[in-house]
């Protein structure tokens, strides 16, 4: 027993456990309380601790439940996939074109938006793409539109213009980590193979930055599918999100149970849109290793 307790196991063990610990009471606890919660039903200020299934009945055939997941994940998606497609260029720029010495500054700017408050950042883009905003008004003043536009404010368009906007450093900042560690001789290697950019980018940079990749995806699809802040101001009915009717459920409808079913659906879902991401790697990995290869 003293042999095992004095293992390199056991020590790294004791190590990690107040880690463990932190993050099983922040953490495990709360989730497993919103389990519980969901298996339960209220009436107003009775709360009935009885097992049932009813909420997760209401939350799979109410339509507007399913309208509202299915366009939270919908929204979550283009704004992940907007996100990572425009930060991936600016941090290749800054890994492969910006001076060694000027790196570092290019990062510090890229992190200058976080200096303000996120709500700010969200009245500045109502005032941008408002009625009468920046946007409406320049475009005017160039002649180039008659009437102010109307499909950029208070529907699905504004929500994810904010939220790729909000939510950009944290993309940029994993792909241009994973870019920075990449052995610029294997890109050397391939030009003296006889592989052209573009190949050598599919073949060689694109694989190697595909952690980074999903890494950013993950980071930025996990929060925006919980955030209720930017919906509600900036989105208007259409653009309204499941969190929106999960903040309604616990703080106005008083229904906390059914407010948990609909927060632990939202969970499988973005489980279950994780595990076809990562499929989607898969897939990746096998074209570029079976088909990439013949192109030249």
């Amino acid at each position: 027993m003293k042999k095992i307790m004095n293992s390199e196991g056991a020590n790294g063990l004791l190590l990690v456990s107040p880690t463990l610990l932190y993050a099983f009471l922040l953490l495990a606890v709360p989730i497993a309380a919103v389990v519980t919660f969901s298996f339960w039903t209220q009436n107003y200020l009775d709360l009935d601790t009885t097992f049932t299934l009813d909420n997760y009945r209401a939350a799979t055939e109410e339509p507007i439940y399913r309208i509202l997941l299915f366009r939270s994940l919908n929204i979550s998606a283009i704004v992940t996939f907007v996100t990572v497609i425009l930060a991936f260029p600016i941090a290749y720029y800054i890994s492969f074109f910006v001076p060694q010495n000027k790196k570092a500054r290019w990062i510090f700017l890229i992190t200058v938006p976080f200096w303000t408050s996120y709500l700010l950042r969200i009245f500045l883009w109502k005032v941008i793409l408002g009625y009468n905003g920046v946007l409406n008004s320049g475009l005017k003043g160039l002649g180039l539109i008659e009437q102010p536009l109307t499909f950029i404010l208070y529907n699905m368009n504004a929500v994810v213009i904010t939220l790729a906007h909000a939510w950009a450093p944290f993309a940029i900042l994993p792909i241009y980590v994973v870019l920075e560690k990449i052995d610029r001789s294997l890109l050397v290697a391939s030009y003296d193979l006889g592989e052209s950019r573009i190949i050598t980018f599919l073949r060689v940079t694109l694989p190697l930055a595909f952690p980074g990749i999903v890494a950013a995806a993950v980071i930025v699809f996990i929060p925006t599918i919980g955030d209720y802040v930017t919906p509600k101001l900036v989105g208007g009915p259409s653009g309204l999100m499941i969190s929106n009717m999960i903040q309604l459920q616990f703080l106005k409808a008083n229904n906390a149970p059914l407010g948990a079913t609909l927060a632990i659906l939202a969970m499988i879902s973005v489980v279950l849109t994780l595990a076809i991401l990562w499929l989607f790697g898969k897939f990746f990995g096998w074209i570029n290793r079976n088909y990439l290869g013949i192109l030249r």
